[in-house]
């Protein structure tokens, strides 16, 4: 006996369950256009403290690690030699000056005798020559003066500007001079700069988008510590680069950031995240909905009769866990973002919203 078959297939899918899953609208929002990219943090000002006076150090006035005002005395050198040598060019000095002072006396006297034509020219000439002499002599003296107290001052190494100051190799009563190297670095964190290279072509693409009106210029700039911290304060650009590293193909930008309590350190690597508001809102759906096979992206959509269907979309980009798309959906379509796994186009759904 031979039993026929091949019964109803809509039949036999009417009878299966609706597989569930969660749908959300296609709807037009603003979303932020944002990217990541690598960086380092640079100290607003660095300067390595070389002794410019040699001699035995006879203070230290900081702690390694330490936060110093601009002009606190870093480091203090034996002066004796050097107080000793301004004193003396000093006394030089004063006496060039009263040989100066006598000069002028004696051109004086010799020019009012020729004016009366009681004097010879010729003791005027001279009078004026040592005139001359006397004050070019002051004028070495006064120069060897200023040398010597430059000389001086150099013993006394203060801080350019205020900042944190690093470890020193020296210890009072160490040698040292212009050969002894840096005796300590200082660095100026307040404010702070973080560094990161862009891809040219990402750049070109935003420069153009803008001229399109499509995003704004004016961008904020976050900063992801190491450890995944995000930094409480928003930085602005201040700086883009005018080459290109041809090694990268990369332009260099620079954030700067208020760092007042130094928590931000000279040289952290950190993530540099770039937001720039879109100028008008754009059609959105949550990233999770998109799906990608070797022709391209596509989502599943809620059709009628609440079957899922396949739809090809172009994506424009991603943002704050949303795919914008250019193409493919219009506003209001359900796209099924929970429970994708559980069904292929043509299967019946039971969507339901998110939370629902």
């Amino acid at each position: 006996m031979i039993v026929a078959s091949g019964g109803s297939t809509a039949a036999s899918q009417e009878n299966e369950p609706r597989a569930a899953v969660v749908a959300v609208e296609a709807t037009t929002i603003a979303l932020a256009e944002t990217s990541d990219f690598n960086g380092r943090l640079d100290a607003n000002s660095r300067v390595a403290l070389v002794a410019r006076a040699s001699g035995v150090i006879q203070e230290i006035g900081f702690a390694p690690g330490a936060k110093v005002a601009k002009d606190q005395t870093l480091f203090v050198i034996e002066n004796d030699l050097y107080d000793a040598a301004a004193r003396e060019a000093e006394g030089a000095l004063r006496g060039a000056q009263a040989q100066r002072d006598l000069a002028q006396l004696e051109r004086d006297r010799e020019a009012e005798l020729v004016a009366r034509e009681a004097g010879a020219q010729a003791r005027l000439d001279q009078a004026e020559a040592a005139l001359a002499t006397a004050e070019a002599n002051v004028l070495r003296l006064n120069a060897a003066l200023d040398r010597a107290r430059t000389n001086l001052s150099y013993t006394e190494i203060k801080a350019p500007f205020a900042g944190r100051i690093g470890d020193t190799p020296v210890d009072v009563g160490a040698l040292v001079g212009p050969e002894s190297g840096p005796l300590a670095t200082l660095v100026q964190l307040d404010p702070i700069h973080a560094e990161f290279p862009v891809p040219t072509a990402l750049l070109r693409d935003f420069l153009e988008r803008v001229e399109r009106g499509e995003v704004s210029k004016e961008a904020a700039v976050g900063l992801t510590l190491a450890n995944g911290t995000v930094y409480d304060a928003q930085g602005d650009l201040n700086f883009v680069d005018s080459q290109v590293n041809s090694a990268t193909d990369s332009v260099t930008l620079r954030a700067r950031f208020a760092n007042p309590d130094a928590r931000l350190l000279d040289g952290e690597l950190v993530r540099v995240t770039l937001t720039s508001d879109a100028p008008e809102g754009e059609l959105a759906i949550p990233a999770q909905a998109v799906q990608r096979d070797i022709q391209g992206a596509f989502v599943l959509v809620v059709g009628e009769g609440e079957v899922a269907e396949q739809r090809r979309v172009t994506v424009r980009r991603n943002a704050e866990g949303f795919a914008v798309i250019a193409d493919g959906l219009t506003e209001g379509e359900r796209v099924i973002t929970e429970g994708v796994n559980k069904v292929r186009p043509g299967s019946a759904v039971d969507a339901a919203a998110p939370g629902g």
